[in-house]
């Protein structure tokens, strides 16, 4: 495969030298120099592939938009260290892997895409370096990793995620067994009115429920309930004001307690803005001032505020929002100049987020960070240990899809659902929706739990403490989901002997090797589901549940090569066992 110089405005010196060629993987050393340092201008290094057996195109948040697009529409992926991935995979109509590709440099901007010419009807794939202004170098190197093998497609990208972790600006942290755990969050259910007598009473519940841990996100720190930012920045406890005593009170029930920050904002309102108004990236946000990282001053600033509030209020985690909002904006000068020590973005953020980690583990080793989608890729997993799905109140189609996407680049990190909520008098099984959607991902739950009818406190408790049950087989199990233009209408896990089944529409369930153990959760309304049976597997006792966890029918079924259909009301559960 032939990688070629397409763009190279500041006439540097670049070499491209395959350095790996195996098994269908090549990897290539991208090395890009000059005499003297310089700020360096872009350079795209481009190649092609014919267009054989591509059904879509992934990338990593672009949601239902996983078809093929043309060279003469839409803008590039952008990677940097808080927004996306520096990876792109092409796949073909049985979902098999084509052409999968990734970069090393998952910290500075790169602008990447594979995209069809009509003319020969072949793709283009190329990668643009240095498109963000960087401190003066005279070398930079990167390598780009290019998968051609036959392999599912999930697994291409798994692949991708584990050569990313042999880098030493890429260890993902540690994941501590409390960011595995099912969590309530405030925000969709009480938004910015917390009550701390009313928190208290939900955390009762959803204790008994199997959540153990809470995060309270936005509201806490103001008694401002416009939604807005403009009091950010001092994180001084306005409506939970006595903190300590509620962070106790919590822990007493049994649960774990995280805040909710906007790191980048800082309000016009704050005290903080006063003192920090001339070291902004952006005094013009929609919705406040973003700090700049590039400031020593500003990060140490930050950096207390989490210390502090660990060390003052006996948090166990943090909930870091926005971090997105940390970049380039038209009036930002990039300079180290003026009291910077850097001039890229993208790595005084590097040094913030390692900074506020080193900080935080010292006093807490154990200590939780959520990442929300789109800043999930492999720089982040060296902060966040545990990585949300990006914001979809009531749509459980794009929480699943969101869930699988982050997972498969995610490796051993928690990868949690966006928090689920539907509206109170809406039927069990439409609600529960909600929730079979959710399942390969830990739940995160933000439903007013003393308002539920009994019905849906039912099927809460029932899916949860199934998760709970099969957490190590949901998590730690080889995660397939299939059919990704059709959003991923069938997902799996398997450990071991027990395999797990998620079936999103009317698609016919193939099993293909023998398991003690099958369970098929029915993520749909439809009553019935069909099994494809690829040999003689032997007798299983079959137990199905209603979404509620009622008993819906028992026997005793011979699992022989054929098809097979099984009665099962909406969302429920189908568990199949091995008989000795």
């Amino acid at each position: 495969m032939d990688l070629i110089v397409l763009e190279n405005r500041g006439n540097l010196d670049v070499s491209i030298n395959s350095i790996f060629n195996h098994n269908g993987v090549q990897i290539f050393d991208v090395s890009i120099k000059s005499d003297e340092a310089i700020v360096p201008s872009p350079v795209t290094i481009q190649w092609k592939i014919p267009a054989h057996n591509i059904k879509g195109v992934w990338k990593p948040t672009t949601d239902f938009e996983k078809r093929i697009q043309a060279d003469w529409e839409l803008e590039h992926l952008e990677s940097r260290i808080s927004i996306d991935a520096p990876i792109i995979s092409l796949f073909g109509n049985d979902d098999t892997n084509v052409h999968t590709f990734a970069c090393s440099n998952a910290i500075n901007k790169l602008e990447l895409n594979a995209r069809i010419r009509e003319e020969d009807d072949s793709f283009y794939c190329h990668i643009t370096f240095l498109s963000e202004r960087l401190s003066p170098v005279k070398e930079f190197n990167a390598q780009i990793r290019i998968d051609s093998a036959p392999k599912h497609f999930s697994t291409a990208l798994n692949e991708v995620a584990a050569w990313w972790e042999t880098f030493d600006n890429l260890k993902p942290a540690f994941v501590p067994q409390i960011a595995k755990t099912p969590l309530y969050s405030t925000w969709y259910n009480f938004h910015q009115n917390l009550e701390v007598e009313k928190l208290l009473a939900e955390c009762r519940i959803a204790y008994s429920l199997g959540y153990k841990v809470i995060i309270i996100d936005d509201g806490w720190q103001t008694n401002d309930t416009n939604r807005g930012y403009d009091y950010t920045g001092d994180w001084t406890p306005d409506r939970i004001s006595k903190t300590k005593e509620f962070v106790d009170a919590v822990h007493e029930i049994g649960m774990k307690v995280g805040f909710w920050y906007s790191v980048p904002f800082c309000g016009v309102k704050s005290r903080a803005y006063k003192v920090f108004e001339n070291k902004m990236l952006t005094k013009t946000h929609r919705w406040a001032p973003v700090f700049d990282p590039r400031f020593p001053e500003v990060r140490e600033y930050l950096i207390n505020i989490y210390k502090n509030a660990l060390q003052e209020w006996g948090l166990d985690g943090f909930k870091l929002d926005f971090i997105d909002d940390f970049r380039l904006y038209d009036e930002t000068v990039l300079t180290d100049a003026d009291g910077r020590d850097y001039s890229s973005i993208n790595e005084a953020v590097d040094r913030l987020l390692s900074d506020v980690m080193t900080e935080l583990k010292a006093i807490n080793p154990d200590i939780f960070i959520e990442f929300r989608q789109r800043y999930t890729g492999p720089a982040m997993r060296k902060f966040g240990n545990m990585m949300r799905a990006f914001d979809c109140p009531g749509d459980g189609t794009m929480n699943r899809i969101r869930i699988a996407d982050i997972r498969m680049l995610c490796g051993d990190t928690a990868v949690h659902a966006d928090m689920l909520t539907w509206h109170k008098d809406e039927k069990v099984e439409v609600a529960a929706l909600q929730v079979v959607n959710t399942l390969f991902g830990v739940p995160q739950l933000s439903v007013m739990l003393q308002d539920m009818p009994q019905d849906h406190i039912d099927m809460i408790q029932f899916y949860t403490k199934y998760w709970n049950d099969n957490a190590n087989v949901l998590m730690q199990g080889k995660f397939v989901p299939s059919k990704p233009l059709a959003n991923y209408p069938i997902q799996e896990v398997v450990k071991g002997d027990h395999q797990i089944i998620g079936l999103y529409d009317e698609y016919v369930v193939s099993l293909t090797n023998t398991k003690n153990k099958f369970d098929i959760i029915n993520g749909q309304l439809a009553t019935s589901v069909v099994l494809d049976v690829a040999a003689d597997f032997g007798i299983y006792d079959c137990k199905v549940y209603d979404c509620m966890g009622v008993v819906f029918a028992e026997k005793e079924i011979s699992l022989n090569q054929g098809l097979y259909k099984i009665e099962v009301p909406a969302c429920g559960l189908i568990q199949l066992t091995l008989k000795n």
